[in-house]
């Protein structure tokens, strides 16, 4: 047994409204530069639909991800390294710039500056790449909410997997939102298909990244990908991918995808994990085994074994005690009800998703019968508009049962908190039904429904011993590069970022603490504060000069150095 830590994340996908602020602030702080205007880090796909890029699920098409061979060992399905090499230089199994979009803006000028004319000039949209007029057609976010689902459903690579009824049905049905990142995976096939090394998971805390210096834009890494999360830079010639918010995660931060979630649907915490038991729970032969074999893979944190184990690989003690308080691992192995996106894929991802309930709910209620209680429920699961059938292919390989167990638990869990809500006795039947007690269907319910920050976020910080490499890796990982943004006076987010700041630990220290603390600033500085706003204008403000020795630092002084409250003689 090699235990080592790996931050996860899950979503709960009954919670998520489609609002897609993860993505403009992700935007915003990792993407907004020159060469990176069609990457999204962080993107919220409508399901059913194509996604982003277009049929990133079609493996036949992209060769994505990981497969079985006729030994039963496990090679990447763009081909063994021989092929890789010989295709170095033309990676064809790869999504055009229309797979993605081609990058606009608007011609702005003309409505500016057009002289005066009968008819209203119009800003016709222009390629940032190319700088000619062009035809829009496709976007990141062009099906959101089954727009144009009648000609664009039908291309779902999802979809296509099920029977021909939901397809006729699909108007019909309802749809949710499935919000993406890099899925920092175990076995990631990115770092496998990258020629010069440049991506490397690290050993710390599993995080994926790409060293910049080394990165020569081969591309194959994008193949490689199955769910098309690593980007090129036509600008800087250079691949580029989510990065977990690294610096964030190193002072005890969220993702800025999960601070800024409107719908608290993320969390994140950490997990042990056997390094021995990765490549041969990849390697399972039928597909559906997969998910079982993933999560036996994740290890107990309160078992003794495992904590010796961690302690022997060096993981601080601090790390342990977060790991068994982590609520990922409560999600995925303690109640079951996460899954992983696209397992069959077997690089073994690590962003979870709770499947949506709602609309169950919503078939019952639309038959007049009461849409909490278990027994209707129950039955409802089995007749959802849009069968399981779609949720296992999207998490399980196409295994419905895993699913069918997950919506009935999150089922009775509404079912069993009903009765306690309303002043009822909780009918402990209802928990037994799905193989739980009634204390961790509570526990189980306050951690998706009424859960604190730092009981969905538990992530420790990183130690000092460990600054040195980690300093090293932002380096390493850094947009600091000939022709990249931290060259010629740009700063780290965005060309209007002012001139080049290095990305360090100490800079998310002042972070934490104002994001963390309860009061507008910080309590132990606050006595040292002044709020000349709340002076009259006598005196000296409150905290304005340092006490003297031996006075009172609450104590009120005039400006001659008198106290105003001291016995003087009266005047004759």
């Amino acid at each position: 047994m090699r235990v080592m830590a790996q931050m996860a994340m899950v979503m709960n996908l009954d919670k998520c409204i489609g609002c897609h602020t993860c993505s403009v602030t992700c935007k915003q702080t990792w993407t907004n530069r020159t060469g990176m205007e069609y990457v999204w880090f962080n993107n919220v796909e409508t399901r059913p639909g194509q996604g982003y890029p277009r049929t990133y699920e079609d493996q036949d098409r992209w060769q994505g991800g990981w497969e079985l061979n006729k030994r039963g060992r496990l090679t990447l399905k763009a081909g063994n390294r021989l092929k890789n090499l010989l295709t170095i230089f033309s990676s064809p199994k790869m999504p055009s710039i229309q797979d993605y979009y081609e990058p606009w803006t608007y011609d702005y000028e003309t409505l500016t500056d057009a002289p005066l004319q009968e008819h209203t000039p119009v800003a016709r949209p222009k390629s940032l790449i190319s700088g000619k007029n062009m035809d829009i057609s496709w976007s990141a976010n062009w099906d959101d909410d089954l727009a144009g689902a009648p000609e664009l459903a039908k291309d779902d690579p999802v979809l296509q997997k099920v029977s021909d009824k939901v397809r006729f049905e699909f108007e019909q049905t309802f749809m949710f939102y499935l919000p993406r990142i890099c899925e920092h995976c175990l076995n990631p096939s990115c770092a496998a298909s990258c020629p010069s090394g440049a991506i490397y998971k690290r050993s710390e805390d599993g995080i994926v990244l790409v060293d910049q210096d080394k990165c020569r834009g081969w591309r194959k890494c994008v193949t490689g990908c199955p769910y098309k999360k690593i980007y090129f830079n036509h600008r800087t010639g250079k691949a580029e991918k989510c990065t977990f918010c690294f610096p964030r995660i190193e002072v005890g931060l969220p993702t800025v995808c999960a601070e800024t979630c409107v719908g608290r649907l993320r969390y994140i915490g950490l997990v042990l994990y056997d390094a021995d038991a990765v490549l041969e729970a990849a390697s399972v032969e039928d597909d559906r085994e997969l998910l079982d074999a993933q999560r036996q893979v994740l290890l107990d944190p309160d078992d003794p074994q495992v904590v010796r184990e961690a302690e022997r690989a060096g993981i601080p003690r601090d790390w342990i005690d977060a790991a068994q308080r982590s609520p990922v691992w409560s999600l995925i192995n303690r109640y079951e009800v996460a899954l992983p996106l696209h397992p069959e894929y077997r690089t073994m991802p690590m962003v979870w998703y709770i499947p949506p309930l709602s609309p169950v709910v919503d078939v019952v209620s639309d038959t007049g019968e009461d849409a909490e209680e278990r027994g209707n429920l129950f039955a409802a699961i089995d007749s959802l508009r849009i069968p399981v059938e779609y949720l296992a292919e999207l998490f399980t390989a196409g295994d419905t049962a895993p699913v069918t167990a997950v919506l009935k638990r999150l089922a009775a869990m509404r079912s069993y908190m009903r009765d306690i809500n309303l002043g009822r006795e909780p009918d402990e039947s209802i928990p037994e039904a799905v193989g739980m007690d009634g204390e961790s269907l509570y526990d189980m319910y306050r951690l998706l429904a009424i859960a604190k920050y730092d009981e969905r976020y538990v992530i420790p910080p990183a130690h000092a011993e460990q600054a040195h490499g980690l300093e090293e890796l932002a380096t390493e990982c850094s947009l600091d590069y000939e022709g990249g943004p931290g060259m010629g006076g740009w700063g780290p987010f965005g060309e209007g970022s002012g001139g080049t700041t290095p990305i360090a630990v100490e800079n998310f220290q002042a972070l934490k603490q104002r994001q963390t603390t309860n009061t507008l600033g910080d309590p132990e500085d606050k006595e040292r504060r002044v709020n000349l706003l709340n002076w009259d204008g006598k005196g000296k403000p409150e905290g304005l000069f340092p006490p003297k020795p031996g006075q009172d630092r609450g104590a009120p002084e005039l400006m001659d150095g008198t106290d105003p409250d001291a016995e003087t003689d009266p005047k004759p």
